[in-house]
């Protein structure tokens, strides 16, 4: 019997596989890459023609001899990586480094790890698609430019261990214009005018909003001005002059994209875009399930399409209509907006197997694994069900010669929202849930009182890492698979930091783009940065080639480093005092960066190489003995609160302790 050996990523994956394949088929991992470009060198041969250098990426040796004798051993290869640019590198990479003979060896991929998936793959196996590897190589060897040519720069002009790229430096960018939109915002004084109105027609008293006079809207801008409306509208009488009933229309969302499930996750779950990708990687490549053993449990996970297979599309109907109701599916459910900046290789991030259920899954997944793929679920469910009707009613109220306005909105019909519902939205439909429906203009009116207030225009938000995400996507920064790493590298780079769920930049952050923008201002250029993932598509299409790309860009790199290291000056970046003193020496000790995190040294290095553990401060007290409580990690990683006073007192929580339960304790 021949016999077959199938290449995949991970582990994981390769066990999920494995059970849909016969006997005569062996199912092996790689761990992801196993050649790649050296690390102590540009390894991009520029006078060349621009060839890639590439090696064994340290400690693959024994990975690569293992898969040599398997190689050895099959009669038929079968190379089984993710379905997109990344994971046709990773296949033509093991290709190249196992020798594999063009006649016995064969590229399959699958969006979903199902038995049918697998088994259709094998039918309609196919060579390598050289276009998709070549986007690869050409974004691969793009960064490497970028980042080797431009990083000792900033060593040079700032400080050692920073870094510089393409997307990662645009988005940079990004965050910090919108930090100076913050700091240069000047607010504007406005004030709104309340009507608190009563009538037998409604179950309870009612507001409405100053809206202006019958014939024009009026803006509020002082105190003067409210004053003289109240004063004008004092024992006037309260008039109905119009009410307006009408449905409004919830459209079924769309099946999650990439980036809108790291949006969702943030807001619903508070996970952050890293967290989000790594979870969905483990459902996606399979995990142990009661009953079914190891299976894959979403599709694949780097996308921006929304579309779905017609397999899927049956499946969902038959769940709808056999377990929520004939009624509620929607053969005209909402469907993606035309966007040339889609790639639609993929179907958009669903449940593999709708028929299995969240609740079906809570005793066999750990929590967050739970909580994504329940989210996942209901949102595909959703996105094929009837939209959600909501009964509304406007009314216009004149009291005097001016005009109020109030509405009201009801759901009369779930629809989509009885599966799948948006909790920001949830809060909004339940502060206008009182019914005005009975109003008209015969009913009797009566003002119980006016409330001025004054307030003042916001600035712009911070970024979330969702709202990055967004922000990313519309302006065409980057691709699916490179939104999470991008945010983390600038987390790691401390050029911003998280606090709560805000980005903000920091010294380091700002003084980085501030040299990129004097120095490369192509490079952090916005729709510089977006032209070029679209040419990075066109190579993936076939009809650019990667090398013209490289080949354009290069030379003008090289004129602006060269400029850089002529005109900018040297900048010097202060290490945050922390107010600890040394215990040897005395000075204040300093906050630095390791591969761990945060720590403290001394100053006065080299004279005194004094370091200390740094534990950022809660401003929460310990329960036990009052004092502080403290950050810590565990060897492992994993963050929880300690108090300050260890090891006199070990209390420790993986949770918070509130300040406002504290106060009221």
């Amino acid at each position: 019997m021949p016999k077959h050996l199938v290449i995949v990523e991970s582990p994981a994956k390769a066990k999920t596989i494995k059970k849909y394949l016969g006997a005569n088929f062996e199912v092996i991992a790689s761990n992801g890459h196993v050649r790649d470009l050296p690390k102590s060198q540009l390894g991009v041969d520029v006078e060349g023609d621009f060839e890639p250098k590439y090696i064994t990426i340290r400690g693959k040796g024994d990975v690569l001899a293992k898969l040599r004798r398997e190689v050895k051993r099959a009669d038929r290869v079968y190379l089984a990586t993710d379905p997109d640019r990344e994971g046709e590198a990773i296949s033509w990479h093991l290709a190249e480094s196992l020798k594999l003979d063009p006649d016995k060896y064969s590229r399959i991929s699958f969006n979903e790890i199902t038995k049918n998936a697998v088994k259709n793959s094998l039918k309609n196996a196919r060579d390598i698609d050289m276009n998709l590897v070549d986007a690869q190589q050409a974004r691969r060897i793009l960064d490497r430019v970028v980042g080797y040519e431009i990083s000792p720069l900033l060593w040079e002009k700032i400080k050692r261990g920073l870094s510089a790229g393409r997307v990662q430096s645009a988005t940079l960018r990004l965050i910090c214009d919108r930090e100076n939109e913050i700091n240069e915002f000047v607010p504007k004084e406005y004030w709104q005018l309340v009507a608190e109105l009563s009538s037998p027609d409604v179950k309870k008293n009612f507001k409405a909003q100053f809206y202006g006079t019958k014939k024009e809207k009026i803006e509020l801008t002082s105190e003067d001005e409210v004053n003289e409306i109240m004063k004008k509208t004092k024992g006037k009488k309260v008039v109905v002059s119009e009410t307006k009933t009408s449905k409004r229309l919830k459209k079924a969302p769309l099946p999650f994209t990439t980036s809108t499930l790291q949006q969702e996750a943030s807001k619903q779950l508070n996970f952050s875009t890293q967290k989000t990708m790594k979870t969905a990687q483990q459902l996606y490549e399979g995990v142990e399930v009661k009953g079914h053993g190891t299976i894959g449990l979403i599709t694949y996970l780097r996308t921006d399409s929304t579309r779905i297979s017609d397999e899927a599309e049956t499946a969902v109907k038959d769940y709808i209509v056999n377990n929520l109701g004939e009624d509620l599916y929607s053969a005209n459910s909402s469907k993606g907006a035309e966007n040339k900046k889609i790639q639609d290789a993929h179907e958009a991030i669903r449940p593999s197997y709708v028929d299995i259920t969240p609740s079906e899954l809570k005793n066999s997944l750990p929590r967050d694994l739970f909580r994504l793929y329940q989210l996942i679920w209901k949102r595909f469910v959703a996105s094929r069900m009837q939209e959600a009707e909501y009964d509304t009613t406007s009314v216009k109220i004149d009291v005097g010669d001016y005009r109020f306005t109030s509405s009201s909105s009801s759901l009369s019909k779930a629809g989509c929202l009885s599966v799948y519902a948006d909790k920001e939205e949830d809060e909004e439909e339940e502060e206008t849930s009182l019914s005005l429906t009975k109003l008209s203009e015969k009913s009797t009116v009566k003002a119980e009182g006016f409330e001025k207030s004054q307030h003042f225009t916001a600035a712009p938000a911070h970024f979330t890492e969702a709202s990055l995400v967004k922000a990313m996507e519309e302006l065409g920064i980057g691709r699916p698979s490179t939104y999470a790493p991008t945010i983390t590298l600038l987390l790691g780079r401390h050029y911003v930091t998280k606090e709560a769920k805000n980005l903000y930049v920091t010294e380091l952050g700002e003084a980085v783009n501030n040299m990129m923008k004097d120095a490369f201002s192509e490079i952090v250029d916005l729709s510089f940065t977006a032209t070029m993932e679209t040419l990075l598509d066109g190579v993936a299409e076939g009809t650019v080639s990667w090398k013209s790309i490289v080949k354009n860009f290069y030379p003008d790199l090289e004129v602006a480093i060269s400029a850089a290291k002529e005109n900018l000056s040297k900048l010097k970046i202060e290490d945050e005092v922390s107010d600890t003193p040394c215990e040897i020496c005395g000075r204040m000790m300093v906050i630095k960066f390791g591969p761990h995190g945060k720590f403290l040294a001394c100053p006065g290095f080299p004279e005194c190489k004094n370091t200390k553990p740094y534990f950022e401060k809660t401003g929460v007290e310990c329960p036990k003995c009052k004092k502080e409580l403290i950050i810590c990690k565990t060897k492992k990683g994993r963050r929880y609160f300690g108090c300050s006073g260890y090891p006199e007192c070990d209390y420790m929580t993986w949770q918070l302790p509130k300040k406002e339960t504290q106060e009221n304790q």
